[in-house]
């Protein structure tokens, strides 16, 4: 029932968008910050290439920002690239800790985006990886569906030469043709991937695998194939992806990989608790718009080759409209609805009208996130607040709110940050 009357999303609409399932508006909020250095974390947590990407991903994240519907969406692409970019340029790469060695080995049959991103996420986990590849360069499909101009080769050198630092170990030159090859490398290694691209399809019978009509069979949120042990994922398995989806694929097949080795059950990775307001009636963009950045969407003052500097990408990523929870990691709901599988949607409700109140100088408040738990009217009373909150109206319709109609500014001059503390849900946040 607290779900039902709960209006707010967990998750962005461009994080649900993106294959990666990317946080896209922490990433925004670190720029805006100056944190590139937590900003490049952010991304790499998800994203093994974003040098790359942010040259060539065709952003679908952009495609579902909420911006677009009022002026222009977040530039998040270029803004991923800045990021990326200003790793690439500083003098300390961004190198993420690496897992105690597990002593497991993983043989990774492709060095393209697909088995570059489950190198690095694996290797993150304390997992050896030796990639082979029939080419003489990483890299895979990026040197076939790219040239020089649109994707430079020494930034795709540079986003691969963190995934070679953590461990990885490339064999070029290398074919896997036939079954004998793949029974190899499986009696070898503890596992192994394939992900060759859409090659690894013609290579399927007679490595003995069963193909559907898109490529290599596989259970759907694992990746496992019918063979014991091996995997398949991106191009493989999909025949064509964009290149984002297919780093995705290798993030995912990484955590189903881990699972397999740790002699866990596999089951893939886990989907996060969301609810969502879905679409927004009419008037509640402005509500966003209003606690965003004012400045119009640009390119970059060099031209669209060119990257922001730092002053445009704070500007820039100052547009998000912060569509995420403020508390995501904290929220108490969504933790026990999490807990309890409980579903959002299992009340049939005409939803609030959503609002944001943006009165007081250091608080936000959003009532439709409000449970009317109270907590926050007793944080008012104890800490001394003249006029404070209180609940007002009556039944299923009560709501927590400022006497006599004033402001959050008037309510909380001395317990805004006890009452910010004490929210369950993030109702109430700090700007």
């Amino acid at each position: 029932m607290l779900l039902s009357d709960h209006l707010g999303d967990c998750l962005a609409p461009c994080t649900f968008a993106c294959p990666a399932q990317m946080d896209i508006p922490l990433m925004l909020r670190q720029i805006v910050a100056g944190d590139f250095e937590d900003a490049i974390e952010t991304v790499k947590n998800d994203i093994a290439l974003p040098a790359v990407l942010g040259r060539i991903c065709p952003a679908p994240c952009e495609k579902t920002c909420r911006r677009r519907g009022a002026d222009a969406e977040v530039a998040i692409c270029r803004l991923k690239r800045f990021v990326a970019d200003e790793d690439l340029e500083g003098e300390q790469r961004h190198i993420p800790m690496r897992a105690p060695d597990s002593g497991k080995q993983v043989a990774i049959i492709g060095a393209g985006p697909t088995g570059l991103a489950a190198a690095y996420y694996l290797l993150r986990q304390g997992h050896g990886c030796v990639i082979f590849d029939e080419n003489d360069q990483p890299g895979g499909r990026l040197h076939q569906e790219t040239d020089e101009q649109t994707l430079p080769r020494d930034i795709l050198r540079a986003d691969i030469e963190p995934i070679l630092t953590l461990g990885a170990e490339l064999h070029t030159d290398s074919r896997v043709d036939d079954k004998a090859s793949l029974d190899d490398l499986r009696s070898d290694f503890d596992a192994v991937l394939i992900a060759a691209g859409a090659s690894a399809i013609d290579q399927a019978e007679s490595w003995g695998l069963p193909l559907t009509k898109r490529g290599i069979q596989v259970r759907k949120e694992t990746y496992e194939t019918d063979l014991e042990g091996t995997f398949a994922a991106g191009c493989a398995i999909r025949s064509k992806a964009m290149v984002v989806r297919s780093v995705a694929d290798g993030k995912e097949a990484a955590v189903a990989i881990d699972q397999y080795l740790c002699g866990k059950p596999v089951t893939g990775p886990s989907k996060p608790f969301n609810t969502r307001i879905g679409r927004l009636e009419s008037g509640e963009l402005s509500q966003f718009v209003a606690g965003a950045g004012n400045a119009p969407l640009s390119q970059p003052a060099g031209g669209p080759t060119a990257g922001y500097s730092p002053e445009e990408a704070i500007k820039q990523a100052a547009r998000c409209l912060h569509c995420d929870c403020r508390a995501l990691e904290s929220c108490k709901l969504r933790k026990y609805a999490a807990i309890y599988e409980a579903d959002p949607r299992h009340y049939d409700t005409v939803r609030r009208t959503f609002h944001l109140d943006l009165r007081h100088p250091d608080v936000i408040f959003e009532p439709g996130k409000c449970i009317d738990c109270g907590l926050c009217i007793e944080m008012a009373r104890t800490g001394g607040e003249a006029l404070g909150l209180t609940f007002i109206g009556r039944g299923f319709n009560v709501r927590v709110g400022v006497p006599f109609d004033g402001s959050t500014a008037d309510a909380l001059q001395k317990a805004a940050a006890a009452c910010v503390a004490a929210c369950p849900t993030a109702a109430l946040s700090l700007r």
